[in-house]
């Protein structure tokens, strides 16, 4: 079955993809069209800050991953959510606004990746912000992302700011400022309680234009090639399989699992692995799938002394419905945050110049959103290596789409990855012995108190630890005489026309924490590459 034909076809409504539809459509003369694999975003809980907690197992807007055994974790799986729905993570994620530094992008750069240097990339940022604190050097107000401030502030992260200055750290009030090192509270893609998801930001405001089509719970099979220029897609909806032409070009936005996937599938990658899958090689490219990242996390348990967490304000059904009373009213309170509220960005070494690790701190603490929160107070911290030298992979294992690929982190590879984990684990307890959080502590309940030396440590992180979710690098940005890079500085896959990949796979280097708003800055600046490049084409056919 056929349809008709768009100038643009984009696979993918997540965070970049999203944003690359709404701006390319902002041309009338362009039809473009959005395929999204999941439902519409229509679920409450996706834009109630802490329905984070209800969609994170919720297979109806999570693709639900789990990786391979690990084999540097003795053989653990770790699950890796991925959204789907439109706005793709940016509807289930914990909304932290955090770009990295500097020095991530002009690394970029260094790679070989002109235009990509955090002069060239800071104008996207700022562009996609509607900033709470208006616009400066580092901020913009015009932007379609509504960044805010969070609106509840607990008594006791306001303790766990004064323990992390007492250590050592700075306060801060910008981790997306001048200087990124310190210790404050987030600012997070929502405001006045609602999430500010890619759909919600770009796809909402563009929803009566006649040159948009989003097609939602379609599977894209592959990408359609003619010779070494991609044509169209195919995709699967409900039980109608449907071929569409691109004229101009296909624009993969599925992500760091499913942008490498849909290429093996597609022909496009290591040609001995599709072969063994039974696939057609079209293009044989070695880095799709290869280089994947991720930050790996340990967790730090407490149970306190005093009714400071959200553990005893969600106790009872009485207490939860006045939570949620309270939110329908203000739009305030514990459900208008997202999971983390404060961050500390610190330096594992005072030889360094630069944060090289991070600290997530959680109101709350938890065995999993499956199973509630603990009917004591507490809290919960995550530590990580910010860039770690660890890499894995993304492999088909099978022709067919609905087959999941292959996942392997191969968390703590590397020998400097376990070294800075170590360090990152040893901050975090040197600010939960420091008053006023240590006079707080009741119980540590993970690690615990016999877990203080490098080998416990290790032996901890290795047994224990887990994904940030900040996958990126399976389609590595580079020049085409690095034989890994998948696309070249401008987005385009090396050796095929037509097509570009522009999502966290993308990502050369992994940044320096979160990754959603570097994801939606990259669909930012695909779109505008986009806009000029055909413009340039116009302009010498006239």
């Amino acid at each position: 079955m056929s349809s008709a034909e768009y100038d643009f076809i984009i696979v993918g409504a997540g965070s970049a993809g999203a944003a690359i539809a709404g701006r390319l459509s902002e041309n009338p003369a362009w039809r473009v069209l959005l395929i999204e694999a999941g439902p519409r975003d229509r679920s409450p809980w996706i834009h109630i800050p802490i329905g984070y907690a209800k969609t994170f197992y919720d297979a109806r807007y999570n693709w639900k991953y789990m990786t391979e055994p690990e084999p540097y974790l003795g053989g653990r799986t770790i699950y890796e959510p991925r959204g789907k729905t439109l706005g793709g993570t940016s509807a289930i994620n914990g909304m932290v606004y955090v770009r990295g530094i500097a020095s991530d992008f002009n690394t970029w750069r260094q790679l070989g990746n002109a235009g990509w240097a955090y002069d060239d990339v800071l104008p996207y940022f700022k562009k996609l912000e509607s900033n709470e604190r208006g616009e400066d050097r580092f901020h913009g107000r015009a932007g379609p992302v509504k960044i805010g401030e969070p609106v509840w502030r607990p008594q006791l992260g306001d303790a766990y700011i004064q323990a992390t200055v007492a250590a050592g750290l700075r306060k801060t009030n910008d981790f997306n400022g001048e200087q990124q090192e310190g210790v404050s509270y987030y600012q997070v893609t929502a405001k006045n309680g609602r999430r500010s998801s890619t759909a919600r930001s770009y796809l909402i405001p563009a929803r009566n234009r006649s040159n948009l089509h989003i097609v939602t719970e379609a599977l894209t099979e592959k990408i359609v090639l003619e010779g070494k220029r991609a044509t169209g897609v195919v995709y699967r909806q409900g039980a109608n399989t449907i071929t569409t032409k691109a004229r101009r070009e296909v624009i993969i936005s599925g992500g760091a699992v499913n942008s490498p996937q849909l290429l093996q599938l597609s022909g496009i990658g290591p040609g001995q692995l599709l072969s063994e899958n039974g696939i057609a090689v079209q293009h044989d490219l070695a880095g799709v799938g290869e280089n994947l990242q991720d930050h790996y996390a340990g967790r730090l348990m407490y149970r306190i002394n005093k009714n400071w967490s959200l553990n005893e304000r969600v106790a009872t059904l009485p207490q939860r419905i006045m939570l949620g009373a309270e939110y329908l009213l203000t739009r305030r309170g514990p459900l208008a945050v997202g999971a983390s509220t404060i961050a500390a960005f610190f330096r594992s070494s005072p030889d360094l110049t630069e944060p090289d690790c991070q600290l997530q701190f959680f109101a709350f603490s938890t065995d999993g959103f499956d199973k509630g929160l603990h009917p004591f107070p507490g809290f919960s911290v995550l530590v990580n290596p910010h860039r770690p030298e660890s890499r894995g992979f993304i492999r088909i294992k099978s022709n067919s789409p609905q087959v999941h690929p292959r996942i392997q982190g191969n968390y703590l590879q590397a020998e400097a990855d376990k070294l800075l984990g170590i360090a990152s684990m040893k901050f975090a307890m040197k600010i939960h012995a420091t008053d006023p959080i240590r006079s707080l502590i009741d119980k540590e309940l993970t690690p615990g108190v016999n877990v203080r030396s490098d080998d416990e440590i290790l032996a901890y992180l290795t047994q224990t630890g887990e994904s940030c979710y900040h996958l990126c690098g399976t389609c590595g940005m580079g020049p085409q005489e690095n034989i890994m890079s998948v696309v070249d500085n401008r987005l385009r896959v090396h050796g095929i026309e037509g097509l570009r990949v522009a999502d966290a796979s993308i990502m050369p280097r992994l940044v320096s924490g979160n990754t959603n708003a570097t994801s939606i800055m990259i669909g930012e600046k695909c779109a505008d590459m986009v806009k000029k490049d055909h413009a340039a084409a116009g302009a010498q056919a006239a």
